[in-house]
């Protein structure tokens, strides 16, 4: 296994949602490299190469995407090192609970050449301007696609389906989580997200981690109810989990996997389907109220059109402010000493290596 992929953050209809505060457990972590600095400045550069030595190394390192750009990093965990690097600037702010105990400064913007920068000032302020103003129009695209969602659910979350999936869960639980002990640990990750490239999930991640995989077929955000049945009898039969919010509305969940029993439940949906050929298939729509879907079979149709019309634009804007992001990192670029970027990633990577060897 070389590494797994997730997300740590989130366009969601609430705007961005962050879980970068639980990248690593600082009580757990050896130490925590928060990169500073504006665009363009090399902070995904430095990860992927810190990441490189690590596999290098034999180790399997967690690369967190961007969720505005799945192709740049966020951050990188090293779990066999108890290493992290997160990029801690905004929107994911991250600033040291413990400094210099557990997190230590990555200064980037040392880079940056700034008497040229200055030399382009107007221009830097406009693109700035121009792709914060992208993200405004995106989130208030995702937050009526969210409405409509929910409107959907309140239809169909009646007694009679929890009631089914309750029951469904039950012969799950019995099948696929033993019981081991108490208490399993939690780990909250994404592995989905709505960026720039409109909607990607990270199946692979879960094919990694898992050899069984049952795919929750769900045209309404249905899974949540049977993904929380299932968690809660894993941690309480003492299987450790990792699971995976819906990234447009983050308190309910679309993933779960539990990579100690090799099993992993994945949200699969008509726009996005598990690609591969699951271990067994769910369909939660056929559990749904037959005659609320007929009762409100227009109703329910428009705010899925609606819905897919606003989450589809809103991806749209984030492509634009992709396009924004892109130009004023073509500023940037040659105001930044790419050599020193380097020279502070091998000086990171040497101190990482320090610290694995005294394991």
């Amino acid at each position: 296994m070389a590494h797994t992929t997730y997300f740590l953050g989130a366009n969601s209809k609430d705007g961005f949602y962050s879980l970068m505060d639980r990248l690593i457990d600082p009580a757990e972590a050896r130490a925590i490299y928060i990169l500073k600095g504006g665009p363009g400045c090399g902070k995904s550069s430095l990860m992927k190469k810190v990441g490189q030595a690590a596999q290098d190394a034999g180790c399997c390192p967690q690369y967190i995407y961007c969720s505005g750009d799945p192709d740049s990093l966020d951050g990188l965990v090293i779990d066999e090192w108890g290493v992290a690097l997160c990029d801690g600037t905004a929107p994911h702010i991250a600033e040291p609970s413990y400094p210099g105990a557990v997190e230590r400064y990555v200064n980037l913007g040392a880079c940056y050449d700034t008497a040229g920068l200055a030399t382009h000032k107007k221009e830097i302020m406009e693109l700035m301007g121009g792709y914060q103003g992208a993200y405004r129009r995106a989130y208030r695209c995702l937050k009526g696609a969210g409405q409509l969602i929910e409107d959907n659910l309140e239809l169909l979350e009646t007694d009679a389906l929890k009631a089914k999936i309750k029951k469904r869960a039950k012969g799950i639980i019995a099948r696929e989580i033993p019981k081991h002990g108490t208490g399993g640990k939690v780990t909250e990750r994404f592995l989905s997200a709505l960026t720039c490239k409109g909607q990607v999930c990270l199946f692979e991640t879960a094919n990694e981690l898992c050899k069984h995989i049952y795919e929750l077929a769900d045209s309404y955000g249905l899974a949540h109810l049977l993904l929380e049945e299932l968690l809660g009898a894993a941690v309480e039969r003492g299987h450790d989990a990792v699971v995976c919010p819906d990234p447009m509305a983050p308190s309910r969940l679309q993933h779960l996997l539990l990579p100690g029993l090799g099993v992993a439940f994945v949200t699969g949906s008509p726009e996005l389907p598990y690609p591969g050929k699951p271990y067994r298939r769910i369909r939660l729509d056929a559990m749904a109220d037959q005659e609320e879907l007929r009762r409100h079979k227009a109703r329910i149709r428009f705010s899925r059109k609606v819905a897919r019309a606003l989450l589809d634009e809103g991806m749209e804007t984030l492509a634009a402010e992709k396009e924004l992001h892109d130009a004023l990192e073509k500023v940037y670029n040659p105001y930044v000493d790419f050599d020193r970027v380097y020279a502070m990633a091998d000086e990171v990577i040497g101190e990482i290596l320090e610290l694995a060897a005294k394991l």
